[in-house]
This record gives structure tokens, sequence and C-alpha cells, in this order.
């Protein structure tokens, strides 16, 4: 089971990585960031919709975070304006970061029931595992989203956990 301290040093890390691909993309064009390139959610703006999206259909069964108006298959145009993306990014990264600071280690071991659309019927699962998949679903697209960004010429910083500014 993991611990307060791991679900508080991933939300941090979560942050980091998502200023660092965000100071990225923002010297792209538009046009750049919303380019076809072949990932699952097609390209870089549709990505971080979608990314975005999941982090608020998640906290929302964690905490008071608003459940998002549409369902997966309207995640990647949700947040349709790059600033309006930029803005609500920073908002549920900080949102996260003082939620994970007041993580009670007994709700880690509790269960949560809930219908997930995703798997068409309810589902029941241990707390630290959702929270475990809440950063794994992070770091997946975030990787996505620095191969593509790389294909476009960008150059997202370090990655790797040890490198984390405290």
């Amino acid at each position: 089971m993991i611990d307060a301290a791991y679900v508080q040093r991933l939300a941090r890390y979560n942050r980091w990585q998502n200023e660092s691909l965000y100071e990225v993309a923002d010297r792209l064009s538009d046009d750049e960031r919303r380019r076809e390139r072949g990932a699952f959610f097609g390209s870089i703006h549709a990505t971080l919709s979608h990314l975005l999206w999941g982090d608020c259909m998640w906290m929302n069964r964690f905490s008071d975070v608003a459940k998002p108006p549409c369902g997966i298959a309207g995640s990647e145009t949700l947040y349709s304006d790059w600033n309006g993306l930029k803005r609500e990014r920073t908002a549920m990264d900080d949102k996260i970061v003082r939620w994970s600071d007041g993580i009670d280690p007994k709700w880690l071991a509790s269960d949560l029931t809930w219908f997930s659309n995703a798997a068409q019927r309810e589902v029941s699962k241990p707390m630290w595992t959702l929270v475990t998949h809440l950063f794994n679903h992070q770091t997946h697209h975030r990787g996505q989203v620095h191969a593509m960004l790389t294909q476009a010429g960008g150059k997202p910083g370090d990655t790797d956990l040890f490198l984390m500014p405290e």
C-alpha cells in the first residue's frame, strides 16, 4: 500500500511535469498543438484536454472537485481554448497538491465503489489503488505529449523523479 508521502510526492511531480510540458507547448502555434500526430487522442491539445478531464473525474471521486460535464468521448474537446486549458491545468494541479497534503492513511486504506462508464459496470477498489491509477494515468498521457512535443521540435525538460526540484 502507498502512504501519504507517496501521494504528496507524486502530486508535486505531476505539477512539475505539467509546467514543463505546457511551457514547451506554449511556444508552438495553435495549429501545431492541434495537429494530428497519431496519438490515441490525436493531438497535443486534445491529449492535454483529456488528461485534465481525467484528473477532474478522479478528483471528483476523491474530493469536492466538480465532475466534468461530459464523458470520455468529449474529453479531448472539453477544454478547447488554449489559455483556458492552461489556466484550468494550473488550478487543478494546485488542487491536487492541496488535496495530497490532507491525505488520511485510513482514507487510503478504504474502498471506493462507483459505476465506471469505461467498464460499463459497478467497480469497487481500494483508494490507494485508485490514487496510484490517477498518477499512472497522468504519466501515461504526459509521455505521449512529451513524444509529440519532441516530434514538433520542442525540448521538454527532465522527467526523472529524482531530478525534481525540492
